[in-house]
Parts: C-alpha cells; structure tokens; sequence
C-alpha cells in the first residue's frame, strides 16, 4: 500500500482524525473528549499538522504538535502492515526542530502513552523520548481512571446559594476562560479555543456545567462530553474539571462532578473516564472520593530541543 504524507485540509480533516481515534478506542487515550483538544489554538498553526492516507483517501494517521500542552497527540491505524508509528515520530521529531524558537515551538514535547502499550514505547525509546516517571522531584506520570455508571451516584450537600446550571453559551466564555486562566494558573485556555469547542458536533450544551457564587462569579466548571463507541456503548468523560483557588475545601468539586455525573447517566452513558496525574493530590482523591478508579497507567514521554 502507497502510503501518502500530507498537510492538514481543516474542517473536513477533523471529522476524519476524530472517526480514526474513534475505531480504535483502546489504542487510544484522546477518544470521547478528542473534540475539546481539537479545539484548541493549536490549529491556528496548520503547519504543525500532518496527515497520512492511502491513495483511496482513506486516512491512516494523522499528527499534532499540540502547542498549549506540550504534547504530541497522535493516532495511525494499527492495522496497517508500515511502521506508520515511526513515520509519525520522524515528522514530530523533524517539525519540533524545525519550529524552536517560533511562538508555536518548545524546549521540550511530551508523549503520553499507555504502560500497556510496549511496542509504542520501544519506538519512543529508539526515537529519544525518555520516561518521566522516575526522574526525580520533577517526576510525572499519569492514570486513566473509570466508574461504572451501574454503581448509585451519591447526593452532595452544596453551600447556601451556590447553584450549578449550563453554561450561558456564548455571551459567557469571557467569564469561562478568567475561571479557567486562574484555577490552572496558565493564560492557554482563551476565548476562540472556548468558543470553538461550543461548535463542534459533538458538543452537548447541558454537560457544560459552572458552578456560580452567591456573588454572581462564577467558582468552578465541569466540561462533560459523550460519545457513542463502534460496539453501541455509550461512554463519557470529563475534561476539564476546577474549582477556583477562593472557593476550595467546601466540596464544590465533588458536587459539580456529581452533577455531571447524572446527567452523564440520564443520557445513557454507561461508563465514565477522566485522566489525570497519578500522584495523590486533590484531583485525584476527588475522582477516587467519586467513585473512579484506575484503570490504567499512562507514562509521559519527554524529547529535548
């Protein structure tokens, strides 16, 4: 099979990366919650985008150097008899070099990967990507965690005046993206990035969730998102998840998740997932307090430049 490398087409392009990811749900970490990340200002940046298919068309991998969160994010269809996962590495590797220095490149690109997935890490491996598990103070890994929405969701106590309801679509992203900005002390959530994930297909007003103050701001938020798998099964995810640091340790957190978490389940979703870091700090002990448990372990990969 002639395999064909090419440049990203937009819209269109999308739809096919997303039906990729989504045939092959296990290989995959980015599957119900891929239309958030394909959201994001990483697409202003169409050269750090590559595609390769076959010459039907069909799509086969496709890349991204995903700029606000230092990752590569990929997918290739395992099927294929080429090392299309060493093809995709050699493009990220050559695009990385190629982009240091530039507003879209990094001292450093990250990999994420599941522990399972031993052929994937050989080639990362070969490829000089390095674990970062093990490394000291800066260690990192991850988790992927899950519930059974079979298993009763609890009630939650929420504080005087404190009300949970959808976001107010558009006319609220500005308020959404200063929450955003402030819980994960970072300035790459922005108002298109927000606003386009109000767009997308997959897009589902009512699992959008912020938890407003007695004063009117709002103190956390709860993106859900839903999908249905190529066997019927309906699964969700959260991503993102946060509680602004002047509401903290009153339990929002665990009544925001709650809440999406019914409404999850009143939507027919039949098992529920989120990825976080795997050390035991307030993210993970809130999904483990909620009843998520680890379903697998995620290695990060990390290559210098």
């Amino acid at each position: 099979m002639k395999i064909i490398e090419r440049e990203f087409f937009g819209e269109v392009d999308l739809h096919a990366m997303a039906d990729l990811v989504r045939k092959f749900p296990t290989e995959n970490l980015h599957v119900v919650d891929l239309p958030y990340r394909l959201s994001s200002w990483s697409f202003d940046y169409p050269e750090n985008i590559r595609l390769w298919s076959a010459e039907t068309g069909q799509l086969l991998a496709w890349a991204v150097l995903h700029v606000p969160f230092w990752m590569i994010d990929y997918a290739y269809n395992p099927d294929v008899n080429h090392n299309l996962h060493g093809q995709v590495l050699k493009w990220a590797d050559g695009q990385a070099r190629r982009i240091v220095g530039t507003p879209s490149g990094h001292r450093a690109w990250y990999v994420t990967v599941l522990s399972s997935q031993v052929d994937r890490i050989r080639d990362l491996e070969r490829d000089g990507f390095a674990s970062q598990a093990d490394v000291g103070d800066n260690s990192w890994s991850q988790v992927l965690m899950g519930r059974s929405m079979q298993i009763p969701v609890d009630d939650m106590y929420l504080p005087n005046d404190f009300h949970i309801r959808p976001l107010d679509g558009a006319k609220e992203v500005e308020a959404y993206v200063e929450l955003h900005q402030a819980v994960f002390e970072s300035r790459n959530m922005t108002p298109e990035w927000r606003s386009r994930t109000l767009q997308r297909p997959e897009y589902i007003p009512d699992l959008d969730l912020v938890m407003v103050a007695p004063d009117g701001h709002l103190a956390a938020f709860c993106v859900c998102w839903l999908a249905k798998a190529a066997n019927g099964e309906i699964n969700g995810q959260i991503e993102p998840l946060g509680v602004h640091a002047d509401f903290r340790k009153r339990g929002l957190g665990k009544a925001i998740l709650v809440d999406g978490l019914k409404r999850l389940r009143s939507k027919g979703a039949e098992n529920i997932y989120v990825q976080t870091d795997n050390y035991r700090d307030a993210a993970f002990r809130l999904y483990e307090s909620a009843g998520f448990q680890v379903l697998q372990d995620i290695l990060v990969y990390r290559k210098d430049y």
